[in-house]
C-alpha cells in the first residue's frame, strides 16, 4: 500500500509539473490573455480536473508558473552579479548583468521561456509580485555597490533608474526580433555584442564616465 502510495504521488508530481511546464510555454509565447485549460491541459498530457486538483484554478497555474519564472530569473541574476567584486569595472558588471540573458537566449527552450514571460509580465505586475520584493532588492543593491565606486557622483535614485532601464533593454530582447537573431550566434558572441550595450546604459553621460576613469 505505501509503495502504491509513493507511486501515486510521483505521478502526481509529474503532472503537476507538467502544468506548470506548459503554463509557462504559453505564457511565454502570447502572455496570458485567452488563454484556456483545454490549451494548458493538451500540451501537459493531463486532464482538466488535475488543474482544478493541483491549482484549483487556471488563474492560479498561470500565477504559480509566473512566480517561478520570476524566482529562477532573479535567483540567476542574483548569483551573477555577486560574482563580481564592489572593485569591478561598469563593463565587467555589464557582462554579468546580462549573463542570465545571454545564456538563455542562445539556449532557448525552458530557459528563453522563463525570461520571455518574466519580460511580458514585467509591464503589468502579477498579484504576489511584491512577495518577491527582498529578492528585486538585492539583485540591485549588489549592482548599485560597483556602479557607486565607478561613478561616485551620481545619486543612488539615478543608479536605480539606469538599472532598471538596462533590464527593460534585456526583457524587450527576450520579445522582440532581434532576439531571434541573436539566437543564431555563439554564447560569447551574443555577450560581446550585448555587454557594451547594457555598460553604456550604466555609464550615463561620457562625462561622468571620463572622470571616474580618471579617478581610478
Amino acid at each position: 500500500m505505501a509503495e502504491k502510495a509513493d507511486l501515486r504521488r510521483e505521478a502526481g508530481q509529474r503532472t503537476r509539473e507538467s502544468l506548470l511546464a506548459a503554463a509557462l510555454e504559453l505564457i511565454a509565447e502570447r502572455g496570458q490573455e485567452g488563454l484556456t485549460l483545454r490549451e494548458i491541459t493538451v500540451n501537459a498530457g493531463a486532464n482538466v480536473a488535475a488543474v482544478s486538483y493541483h491549482f484549483g484554478s487556471l488563474k492560479a497555474l498561470c500565477d504559480k508558473a509566473i512566480e517561478l519564472a520570476l524566482e529562477q530569473y532573479l535567483d540567476a541574476q542574483i548569483e551573477s552579479v555577486r560574482s563580481v567584486s564592489p572593485t569591478s569595472t561598469l563593463e565587467e558588471l555589464a557582462a554579468a548583468f546580462a549573463r542570465p540573458m545571454v545564456r538563455a537566449i542562445a539556449a532557448g527552450g525552458p530557459d528563453l521561456a522563463v525570461m520571455r514571460t518574466v519580460a511580458r509580465v514585467g509591464i503589468d505586475p502579477p498579484e504576489g509580485w511584491e512577495r518577491l520584493s527582498g529578492k528585486f532588492d538585492q539583485s540591485r543593491q549588489d549592482a548599485i555597490q560597483v556602479m557607486k565606486a565607478n561613478l561616485p557622483g551620481v545619486k543612488e535614485p539615478e543608479l536605480i533608474f539606469r538599472i532598471r532601464c538596462a533590464a527593460g533593454l534585456l526583457n524587450w530582447l527576450a520579445l522582440a526580433p532581434i532576439g531571434r537573431e541573436l539566437a543564431t550566434k555563439p554564447v560569447k558572441q551574443i555577450e560581446r555584442l550585448l555587454t557594451p550595450v547594457v555598460a553604456g546604459a550604466f555609464h550615463g553621460h561620457s562625462d561622468e564616465a571620463e572622470a571616474a576613469q580618471a579617478r581610478r
